[in-house]
């Protein structure tokens, strides 16, 4: 930092800057990660419509589009190969992003996941294997887009806008599902054919990828363009004044850190709840209430929609409750992690009581669906923002952890769920199941109320023994005019 800087830092609270009230530097950062990730989340999705057209013959007006006779094992292997590669690298690159930074890791998540899907239609020919490695890498490069946004959220918003902010970044990922299941099908269809559907995903992520290169930045210092007032503001929200250079990660700390096992236990739970909503009750409604799922785009899209819409509310009700000081950020975040989860819960728990019933149960299925899955949608202004109150430092670090653990679960769910449900048409069978989501759902999220902290911790590497200069700068952001968006 260097004279100037720290002179501004020490003088800011008495003459506080006035930020522009709706566009800073900062809003085109969050953009771009909200870009990527709607663009990253829809490549992942894909593919659930894609294999379709791939293996049913005519499914396109175009004779010359080929499609392949792959079974029904290559089909499911083929769906969920991205998982295989997308867990264990979460696991290391929030602590690789964490210690180089966010900015290239983020380049090579994006411009490798687009180049795998620009080449499947060049590969399957050879066979699902070729796709199954091609998914394989795409997913590897994907699992590196938590860490990365929460490294650049880290950096780039202050404390007063995080749950809002967060929750538009990672938001558009459900967009992302959404727009992605309306076109592709579109694609697919058309003359092109499926092929279309990957050049295109793939095509949008490259562009991004040029963009990210002229604009991106990790961190406001690394910003030209920044203006002083913004960076100020940012700088001494966060703390980053009095930021020590981190040259380890302190594992012992975390490993034994109760607030970071809230993070975890109460992810486990989100993941579980979420995937028996959005991939179980679907095929309940088709397999038990004969649903044509096939043929309305309202259920597969509908509650990603519903998530999307509800997140902008819970983000700026979490930003303005924990500013106006009506609550701590610790129990902000306790609301609206509990609100988020122990509504699905109780939703799957209805889900059992009503699955056995002798009338048709489809309007009530489709208002659990709906409202559980929107009012979920709180839970990124709660735990998945939690890791940044704990340590802006090590954000990166704690996502790749929680959120790699948490999404083991998404392997592990649908072998559950085969277990369970041995006769799809059994009622009784999807009852237990949704009793058993539930029950794992609501004892993970009391975890979390119970342990969770919005506190910064001991070990993310600020100067506790700070000078009064230091002490100022802690204290400006409550001084400096905070005029929200």
């Amino acid at each position: 930092m260097t004279t100037e800087e720290s002179y501004a830092l020490d003088t800011v609270a008495k003459d506080p800057p006035t930020l522009r009230k709706w566009y800073g530097t900062r809003h085109t950062q969050i953009l771009l990660l909200f870009l990527i990730s709607a663009i990253e989340f829809g490549t992942r999705i894909h593919l659930s419509v894609a294999i379709v057209a791939m293996t049913t013959a005519n499914s396109s007006a175009n004779p010359d589009v080929s499609t392949y006779n792959w079974s029904w094992t290559d089909h499911s292997v083929v769906l969920s190969s991205y998982y295989w590669g997308y867990v264990p690298p979460q696991l290391i690159a929030g602590h690789l992003v964490g210690r180089f930074g966010a900015k290239w890791f983020l380049l090579l998540s994006a411009f490798g996941g687009s180049l795998c899907a620009i080449i499947i239609p060049f590969l399957a020919a050879f066979g699902p294997w070729t796709v199954v490695v091609s998914r394989v890498v795409q997913g590897i490069c994907h699992g590196f887009l938590c860490p990365c946004c929460h490294s650049m959220l880290a950096q780039w918003v202050p404390k007063f806008e995080r749950a809002r902010l967060t929750a538009f970044v990672y938001a558009g990922g459900p967009l992302g599902m959404v727009l992605s299941l309306a076109l592709s099908g579109w694609m697919c269809g058309c003359w092109l054919g499926w092929p279309l559907s990957f050049y295109a995903h793939g095509l949008v992520g490259l562009i991004w990828s040029i963009l990210w290169i002229f604009v991106g930045r990790g961190s406001p210092a690394e910003h030209q363009g920044i203006s002083r007032e913004e960076r100020i503001y940012i700088e001494t929200s966060i703390d980053a004044g009095d930021k020590i250079r981190v040259t380890s990660t302190p594992w012992r700390s975390i490993f034994t850190s109760l607030p970071v096992w809230a993070i975890l236990v109460g992810s486990c739970g989100e993941v579980w709840v979420l995937t028996t909503l959005m991939t179980n009750i679907p095929t309940f409604m088709a397999n038990v209430l004969h649903f044509e799922i096939e043929e309305n785009g309202l259920i597969s899209a509908g509650p990603f929609l519903v998530f999307w819409i509800c997140s902008f509310g819970w983000g700026y009700l979490i930003d303005f409750i924990i500013t106006r000081g009506i609550v701590s950020t610790s129990t902000a975040r306790k609301i609206a992690t509990g609100v988020a989860l122990y509504t699905p819960g109780i939703g799957l728990f209805a889900m059992g009581l009503i699955s056995g019933l002798n009338f048709d149960v489809t309007a009530i299925t489709l208002v659990i669906l709906f409202v559980s899955v929107g009012i979920a949608s709180g839970f990124l202004s709660g735990l998945q923002v939690n890791h940044i109150d704990l340590s802006p430092i090590h954000a990166s670090t704690l996502i790749g952890l929680t959120n790699g653990t948490a999404n083991i679960l998404s392997v592990v769910a649908p072998l559950i769920v085969h277990l369970i449900v041995v006769e799809a048409t059994d009622p009784a069978q999807w009852g237990v199941l949704f009793y058993i989501a539930s029950a794992i759902c609501v004892t993970c999220t009391t975890f979390y109320v119970i342990f969770s902290s919005g506190e910064t911790q001991t070990w993310n590497g600020t100067d506790t023994n700070s000078s009064s200069q230091k002490h100022q700068a802690r204290s400006a952001p409550e001084q400096v005019r905070l005029e929200p968006i």
